[in-house]
């Protein structure tokens, strides 16, 4: 990129158009959210002061609950089970498991004080049948034959156990409970308080090693107070609960509402409308022959700059953690179908599951994350034409040890907050038990930094001139944005984004419901919207800068991509809140903008399909490895995340029975690796084939081998694990309710299909053997010679 090309003005009007909708998209957006966030805080599940009994014995207090969530993150027990369905799949939903048995002993309490025999069950309530172990949902059975009497006892029984949990007011400053409900609320107390502190190999779990009596007791609060949320109906929506009436529990009396119907059939309207005006404005405006000048500044090989080649350590570090994720993975999923040990070896005491979930979801964001950081780095120099401020590769080198040292430490804090050693600092630097932001909050805070370091690194080597500096923001403030301002523009929002993930700063909040809201800002965001930022933005400079296509498409194609992926991305977010608390408008905001995420999807995959043509065409192209990665990213971004997620999972009311299922699991190993860690992979692939040089021999057949490793391993653990367990999972809810669906008891009955998780961890593993070994030699390779150019050296090692 010459200084004659940085001063050139955007000339297309269409771009010029489009880059206006899309900073306006953004701000209407953000602003849109912020206003959610005023409201989601206002109705947001009240703390009373006490829950009594109609005696004014105090049962839970306020502080009881807020010391619990605490526990309950302090544990992790996120990274074992979830709650409103939000973390682990491997133990019990404890929201619905617990009110599930709340209404079990709530309804025997009744009975029995109507000197009703216990245990009989009304019809259409299935989920009543037997009473299991403490704390675990009840089989589903079929109706006994009963007496006229009796029926009509058990069924009084019933309406009236569901109208008591449902008329429980939240917003009173004292509840008082009726009597057989603050019984049950005791027992139920006693029975998780005991379950805490219980080992139970069997289901996989070891005691919270983390948790005293008190915490264990209060832990046991606060599962009850979020229990209670779920079927407790808010004052102003007597038909409505706290959730939305999630989960399916039509024991208690919760069942889909209007509004999850309503704004169902709304949004696939919407959506289908939306989608022929997408593609009407790729065909009339993308999709025709590209007549405009190309640019090759990425096609011309140059001297490795200082920083290019402290990169390789990055690479290095990729390939390590990409493995250990994959041990980890691997040993989680055996515990699905071998709970107890693993291959005979007793692992729970030493490695709980709940600090392998969290490594296991914290490791692909390391890799994924280092790759691009790694990646944007070598590339940026080339981009500015082989030149670099001075001191770069110092800072670079910094980087790494810092971050490095940052990922080491957090991992460590957290295997020890989560086995007690790091007790009153936990928060700070142990673990936060939120599933992928679990590391203490130094750790978070730091990571920022690294990030908001990557970004200034970025700028530098973007721009390494002053006078760069100086025409790339006259650029900007004109209004001449260009892809390079698109790219660093990503880097900065990659790290802000992360800043919400830390409130509040100091403490913990007290509702889960808003620390779960600000946890998928982070979540959600990053991975709909900042990471599809930087992956459409880099995706298209790199096919720009080879000459395949001309800087007028790639720009116009960016911005309309952009444009959707802020409406999809950002408000989007919602249907991750739909049954976690917050405000029923969560529902058909969620749902509306949930669905648009496809249709940038589907975009890049129609980009994709011109791109490989343009590959296919071009009689010498050296990236043909590295664009295959990135082509597979865009296929398993439409299918994971499109096809898998907001195409099918984020209609309400399919979500509201198939939320916290393997169906789940599928959606997130699919749209995880296969779109974002593919193009992590794509992209240092075209760093080492840079690297290599002019006339270097660069064998792509490791690669390409590990390339269809990991699709055939995706594959196979679709077809062979996650449908086989998601669909029977999915009519297990619809037929005998959440808790039921998600209990030890249901996984048993699919231990062939937990097992048949094993061929695809093989193939797939041995992908990511063959990949970390090919990027090792590629890495030793001398580089080519470098043909001498104005203040360029000739053939500089790599």
């Amino acid at each position: 990129m010459n200084d004659a090309e940085l001063s050139r003005p955007s000339v297309d009007p269409v771009s010029d158009i489009l880059k206006w909708v899309l900073l306006v998209t953004a701000i209407l957006c953000f602003a849109l959210l912020g206003w959610a966030t005023v409201k989601t805080y206002e109705n947001a599940p009240p703390h009373p002061q006490a829950f009594t009994d109609t005696a004014g014995n105090v049962i839970m207090s306020a502080d009881d609950i807020v010391a619990g969530k605490g526990g309950f993150q302090k544990a992790d027990l996120m990274d074992y089970g979830s709650i409103y369905g939000m973390g682990s799949y491997f133990g019990e939903d404890y929201t619905a498991s617990t009110l599930v048995r709340l209404g079990v002993l709530t309804k025997q309490s009744l009975a029995n004080s109507a000197a009703t025999p216990p245990g009989t069950i009304a019809p259409g309530n299935k989920s009543l049948a037997t009473t299991g172990p403490a704390g675990t949902p009840p089989a589903p059975t079929t109706p006994s034959a009963t007496s006229p009497a009796a029926a009509l006892a058990d069924a009084a029984a019933a309406a009236t156990m569901q109208k008591q949990l449902q008329g429980i007011d939240l917003t009173q400053a004292r509840v008082v409970l009726p009597d057989a409900v603050a019984q049950a609320v005791r027992g139920v107390q006693g029975e998780l308080t005991m379950k805490l502190n219980t080992v139970n190999l069997s289901a996989g779990w070891v005691p919270a090693k983390s948790l005293n009596s008190t915490l264990r007791k209060q832990t046991a609060d606060f599962i009850i107070y979020s229990a209670i949320t779920t079927v407790a109906r808010r004052p102003a929506h007597p038909s409505t609960s706290w959730t939305e009436n999630w989960p399916y529990e039509p024991s208690v009396g919760n069942t889909p509402t209007t509004n999850t119907f309503q704004w169902t059939w709304i949004s696939f309207c919407f959506t289908f409308f939306a989608m022929g005006f997408v593609l009407w404005l790729y065909r009339a405006y993308l999709d025709h022959p590209d007549d405009a000048p190309m640019e090759r500044g990425l096609a011309v090989y140059r001297a490795l700059t200082p920083s290019q080649i402290k990169t390789g350590k990055y690479f290095i570090v990729v390939a390590l953690v990409f493995l250990a994720s994959q041990g980890a993975g691997a040993i989680m999923a055996h515990s699905y179908y071998e709970r107890e040990t693993f291959y005979g070896v007793q692992l729970n005491y030493i490695l709980p599951f709940n600090f392998l979930r969290s490594f296991h979801l914290q490791a692909p964001i390391i890799w994924i994350g280092l790759g691009w950081i790694a990646s944007g780095l070598f590339i940026a120099p080339a981009i500015a034409g082989g030149r670099e401020a001075k001191g770069q590769g110092f800072l670079v080198d910094l980087l790494f040890w810092v971050s490095l040292f940052v990922v080491a430490a957090a991992l460590l804090g957290n295997y020890l907050g989560i086995q007690g050693v790091i007790d009153k600092g936990w928060f700070w630097f142990g673990n936060q038990g939120l599933s992928y932001i679990q590391l203490g909050r130094f750790w978070q805070m730091l990571f920022f930094v690294a990030l908001l370091s990557w970004s200034g690194l970025m700028f530098r080597a973007l721009w390494p001139s002053r006078e760069t500096v100086v025409e790339a923001t006259r650029q900007f403030w004109s209004g001449a944005i260009r892809l390079e301002h698109l790219i660093w523009a990503a880097t900065i929002n990659v790290a802000v984004l992360y800043i919400f993930g830390m409130i509040p700063l100091t403490g913990i909040e007290k509702s889960f419901t808003i620390t779960d809201f600000w946890r998928w800002w982070v979540v959600h965001l990053w991975v709909e919207q900042s990471f599809e930022f930087f992956a459409v933005a880099m995706s298209a400079y790199l096919l720009m800068s080879l000459g395949l296509v001309s800087r007028k498409l790639a720009e116009r194609s960016v911005y309309l991509e952009l444009i959707l992926i802020f409406l999809g991305g950002v408000l989007g977010t919602g249907h991750h809140l739909y049954w976690g608390g917050g405000p029923g408008m969560w529902v058909p905001l969620g749902s509306m903008f949930s669905f648009i995420e496809v249709l940038p999807l589907v975009l890049l995959i129609l980009e994709a399909i011109s791109q490989h043509r343009l590959i296919k065409g071009a009689a010498t192209f050296d990236y043909g490895l590295a664009y295959l990665y990135i082509l597979g990213s865009a296929f398993w971004n439409f299918v994971g995340a499109g096809v898998f997620g907001g195409g099918t999972l984020n209609a309400p009311l399919v979500n509201y029975y198939e939320h916290g299922t393997f169906l789940t699991l599928n959606h997130a190993h699919t749209s995880l690796f296969g779109a974002f860690g593919l193009l992590a992979l794509g992209l240092i692939y075209f760093c080492l084939r840079y690297r290599a040089g002019p006339g270097a021999p660069f064998n792509e057949t490791a690669g390409r081998i590990a390339f269809w490793c990991y699709n055939g391993g995706l594959a196979m653990w679709i077809f062979l694990h996650f449908f086989p367990i998601g669909w029977p999972q999915l009519n297990a809810v619809y037929e005998h309710g959440y808790a039921w669906a998600r209990s030890q008891a249901f996984y048993d009955q699919t231990l062939f299909w937990q097992w048949m998780r094993l061929p695809g961890d093989v193939v797939f593993s041995a992908g990511g053997l063959i990949m970390s070994w090919d990027f090792i030699m590629k890495l030793r390779q001398p580089r080519g010679i470098v043909p001498h150019a104005s203040g360029e050296r000739s053939g500089q090692a790599a």
